[in-house]
This record gives C-alpha cells, sequence and structure tokens, in this order.
C-alpha cells in the first residue's frame, strides 16, 4: 500500500470518527435540553439534608461518589485540597470553554487546592460539618464569557431571587464506613431566577455540560489514590515510634 493511500484511508477514519462524535455530541445535546428541569431524585445514601436547607429544589441536579480505602476525614481532606488544573484534560475544557465564548484568560494568581481555589474566585461557604462535608454556594450567569462569581451569606443566599441568574450550591461529602474506609460525594444544583434565565441557562448547560461532568468524572480517581496514599502514610507514621 502506497503512503498516499494509507493516508486517505486515515483521512477517511478520521472524517467518520469526526462524524460518529459530531453526531453524538448533537443527540446529547438534544437529549439534555429535553431532560432539563427533571432532575433526578437522589436514593436513601444520596440524600443530602445540609444541601437541602439551602436549595431543596432545583433545576439541575449532578451526583458522583466513590468508595475510598481511607477514614472518612483523609478523604474529605483530600476532596478539599485535590488540584484540579494539575489535570491536563481539565486545562484543556476550560481552554475550550474560552475559546467557544470568547473569553479572555484568566492571568491571575490563584491557590491549587479545589476549596481554596473556588474560594478565590468567588465561590462562598454556605455551610459545614467539620471533617465531614461543605455546601459551597454562589450566584451567577455563566452564559456570558468572562463568567464572574458571587457569594453570598446562608440566608441571602436562600432568598436571592433577582432576575436572570441562576444559583448553584455544590458539595465535598465524606460518609464513614467504617474506621479505614469511606465514600466520597459530590453533588451539583443549580436553580435559574427568571423564565429568561432559565432558556439562558437550558441551551448553556445542553452545549457545555458534558465537559462539566468529565470534570467531575476525572477528579474522583485521582483524590481516590491521594486519600489512600494520605491514610497509608498515616498508619506507617503511627507505627514508627521514630515519628512520635
Amino acid at each position: 500500500m502506497s503512503s498516499n493511500t494509507r493516508l486517505g484511508t486515515a483521512l477517511k477514519w478520521a472524517a467518520g470518527a469526526l462524524g460518529v462524535a459530531t453526531g453524538a455530541y448533537a443527540t446529547y445535546v438534544g437529549v439534555t435540553w429535553f431532560r432539563y428541569g427533571h432532575p433526578v431524585r437522589a436514593r436513601a445514601d444520596d440524600a443530602d439534608a445540609l444541601l437541602d436547607r439551602f436549595m431543596p429544589a432545583c433545576d439541575v441536579t449532578e451526583r458522583h461518589h466513590i468508595h475510598v480505602a481511607a477514614p472518612a476525614e483523609t478523604t474529605f481532606r483530600a476532596a478539599c485540597e485535590q488540584d484540579l488544573m494539575a489535570l491536563p484534560v481539565v486545562r484543556a475544557i476550560f481552554k475550550a470553554r474560552e475559546i467557544v465564548l470568547g473569553g479572555e484568560p484568566d492571568s491571575a494568581a490563584h491557590p491549587r487546592g479545589l476549596l481554596a481555589l473556588t474560594k478565590s474566585i468567588g465561590w462562598g461557604v454556605l455551610a459545614e460539618v467539620p471533617g465531614r462535608e461543605v455546601v459551597m454556594g454562589a450566584v451567577t450567569q455563566p452564559w456570558y464569557a468572562n463568567v464572574v462569581f458571587g457569594p453570598l451569606p446562608p440566608q441571602e443566599f436562600i432568598a436571592f431571587d433577582e432576575p436572570d441568574h441562576v444559583k448553584i450550591a455544590w458539595t465535598l461529602r465524606a460518609d464513614a464506613m467504617g474506621p479505614h474506609a469511606s465514600v466520597f460525594r459530590t453533588e451539583t444544583r443549580v436553580v435559574t431566577t427568571s423564565a429568561a434565565a432559565r432558556s439562558k441557562f437550558r441551551w448553556y448547560w445542553a452545549r457545555f455540560s458534558p465537559g462539566i461532568l468529565l470534570i467531575r468524572w476525572l477528579s474522583l480517581g485521582p483524590m481516590k489514590r491521594d486519600a489512600e496514599r494520605r491514610a497509608r502514610l498515616g498508619n506507617v507514621n503511627a507505627r514508627d515510634p521514630r515519628t512520635a
């Protein structure tokens, strides 16, 4: 087979793959748009009374969890301190959003840990159970290229209803499954404040949620490995009299 033939075959396969990917994405956008406003109910073990205080009803909810061979406190700390921007795919997703919406690059210096990073860009703590769970929240207009997050005190967040905005609340949570095991859970809820906001966010979520959900999913594995590494190191140190 000549090099020209091989190149032509490769191009045909690439074009076919691109066509399949484009079709799959278009289908996802349509299905997500159609299902918007019908969040899936939480199972009993996913129920979150703390989050319910701030957003009992929502337009969108996404939940993820993973079992971790580490104490709940260790898992929670690893989740709060995870460095999402260390993952190349995550950086690529944020860059793609910037390009698609025409946003300006963020040149500001930010802390690395997830909790510290999100606080630095405008998210606020709504509630927390030390060592177990934190609920973060903000009001925003995510359809703008350069999105701005506005933190509010807990009661103001609950009461906020200024038109053309969305309220977003998300959690980091570690449930103990014994002294050396836990389940990490994260949930994000979104509610819009007006019909105009609902229309804008519905299309935004349909188009950009694949990247958002991929970030959530990609973060689980590294967080689990880090928590379990911390647990192993803690056990070694606890047994080593030289560390006492």
